[in-house]
């Protein structure tokens, strides 16, 4: 099983260079958060206090999702089902954003989800994961860790002109660096699973550089690293 962990800040680039490596190499993409948001979504749609951590590892526990990486023309479409209903859009809303963060610092919340993701990629035999703590905690022994980061002007624009990150778009420069550097925070000192740089990963600065340039360098570390040879093809 070949599984590519891509860790990395809020505006690295990980959702854009995490699908196109998928797409690449035609492997199954899951995007952790994902199941983080689908928590916080029903955690507000039930009035669930955020600060009620057994509550909520009870949700992460119950909650039925589907994570789904359709393909469109060779073109990756993630779409999220929750309770049997699309919530794609639903779960990049602002206050799902921001809910998300409260509800990944509980520390039973993560082992649950870290057990689905893990049960989510073993089905299929591999794949493109991208979070926080891949790298560290959910595929440690991953065949390729890939760390991304970017300077905070690029990170900040990114952030902006993000569709999925529409929590952005009405804030100022100013603003937005301020969210971004909180979260960041958050995701470093929280006492479960914190945002790290795993030892043995490739990092990459992303500042400046076009998507496939980035990952072209990826995809010839992931070949150094496994003798020449690129994973054989999954789908999901």
């Amino acid at each position: 099983m070949t599984v590519i962990a891509i860790d990395g800040p809020s505006g690295s680039g990980k959702s854009t260079i995490a699908r196109s490596i998928a797409e690449r190499l035609e492997m199954p993409y899951l995007d952790t958060g994902a199941m983080y948001r689908v928590i916080a979504l029903v955690a507000l749609k039930r009035d669930i206090e955020l600060l009620d951590g057994d509550t909520l590892t009870k949700l992460a526990a119950e909650t039925t999702m589907q994570l789904l990486d359709e393909r469109v023309d060779g073109q990756l479409v993630p779409r999220v089902e929750v309770m049997g209903v699309d919530a794609t859009l639903e779960i990049r809303t602002p206050a799902v954003s921001q809910a998300a963060s409260a509800v990944a610092i509980h520390p039973d919340v993560r082992h649950r989800l870290v057990a689905r993701q893990r049960t989510w990629i073993e089905n299929r035999g591999g794949g493109v994961v991208e979070g926080r703590d891949i790298g560290t905690v959910v595929f440690p022994n991953a065949e390729l860790k890939v760390f991304l980061t970017a300077d905070d002007a690029e990170r900040v624009r990114r952030r902006q002109a993000d569709n999925h990150s529409p929590e952005f778009q009405n804030l100022s420069e100013e603003q937005a660096a301020n969210e971004i550097a909180e979260r960041d925070h958050r995701d470093s000192t929280r006492r479960a699973s914190p945002l790290a740089i795993p030892e043995d990963a490739l990092v990459v600065d992303t500042s400046g550089r076009d998507v496939d340039d980035i990952v072209i360098e990826i995809l010839t570390e992931l070949r150094r690293r496994s003798g020449g040879e690129l994973p054989p093809r999954t789908t999901s």
